[in-house]
């Protein structure tokens, strides 16, 4: 879709600070424009119009980029990834569904970004199982939360509380923490691309809510996707049952969840069975959300 002088052009790896500094001089899109340029793209396959809708999203990209910056990965392979999945977006994107396309982008960029982190670390570093990989994205998060992140070894209670959580045992969450722990955290007033030189930055300067065109775009992206995510949860939940949908909403919807010990009284089983029914009713959850994304062309089928 793309020629060799846009992605030559666009390469992060010709300098990060240049390359963030280039970036933000492509202004955003109407949403008429958008529409506009996505179309003669679908229909007459103009890739002047493909130029512009990847141009205008690629501080989109760099954005998201940032938020896995602490896998110890070069940033700018990072953001390389994620432009992939932003071209891969835009090649796909059917500006009729009603979407703008950095709703559309989201998922297509973050999903590039994280096949690239796992294919960066070896099979023998994070394991291969479904609830191995939910455990190696969500944990550095969940970290967070805890205020956690800067001390080595986790306490028992937080241990015991994320490998609740994921649905992993503890001796899992033991391992993981340990194998990610020498990432390390970059400092947000680092510089970018350097020491010295004029106009240099901070990360701070990409994650900072500064009410730039860049940022905005992002928030209206999120705000879209979060729309969309609710819309496809509030679908998924009826196809459980009764029990199921109750357990899920006091368990994992509530700020205050319920424990298996409340909701073993209430539905006069064991605390185990309570914890099965609420992993096989996530799992049915996330498989029912998943098709609709797909239905709705939020994402791409198993064969595209």
């Amino acid at each position: 879709m793309a020629s060799n002088a846009l992605t030559l052009a666009l390469s992060p790896e010709q300098g990060l600070n240049r390359y963030l500094s280039e970036i933000r001089k492509y202004p955003m899109l109407a949403k008429e424009d958008e529409f506009m340029l996505a179309k003669r793209w679908q229909e007459h396959g103009d890739t002047e119009s493909a130029h512009k809708l990847v141009t205008s999203h690629l501080r989109l990209v760099a954005k998201i980029a940032m938020g896995y910056r602490g896998y110890g990965l070069p940033i700018g392979e990072v953001i390389s990834e994620g432009n992939v999945g932003l071209m891969q977006a835009v090649k796909k994107f059917d500006p009729d569904k009603g979407f703008r396309l950095a709703t559309y982008a989201m998922w297509w960029i973050r999903a590039s970004i994280q096949e690239y982190i796992l294919r960066s670390w070896s099979l023998v570093k994070m394991g291969t199982t479904a609830a191995q990989k939910k455990l190696f994205f969500n944990l550095r998060r969940l970290k967070g939360e805890m205020a956690a992140l800067e001390e080595g070894d986790l306490k028992p209670e937080n241990v015991a509380a994320i490998a609740h959580k994921l649905a992993v045992t503890e001796e899992e969450v033991i391992s993981m923490n340990r194998r990610l722990g020498g990432g390390g955290d970059a400092s947000l007033n680092a510089p970018i691309g350097g020491a010295g030189g004029e106009g240099e930055s901070e990360w701070m300067d990409w994650l900072a809510d500064d009410k730039t065109e860049g940022t905005q775009e992002t928030r209206l992206a999120e705000t879209e996707e979060f729309g969309a995510r609710m819309t496809l949860l509030q679908e998924a939940m009826s196809e459980l049952n009764e029990r199921e949908r109750n357990i899920i909403q006091e368990r994992r919807l509530k700020d205050e969840p319920a424990t298996l010990e409340e909701l073993s009284v209430q539905y006069g089983v064991s605390r185990e069975r309570v914890r099965q029914i609420e992993v096989r009713a996530f799992e049915k959850l996330q498989k029912a959300m998943k098709r609709q994304a797909v239905e709705r062309g939020l994402v791409a089928g198993a064969d595209a």
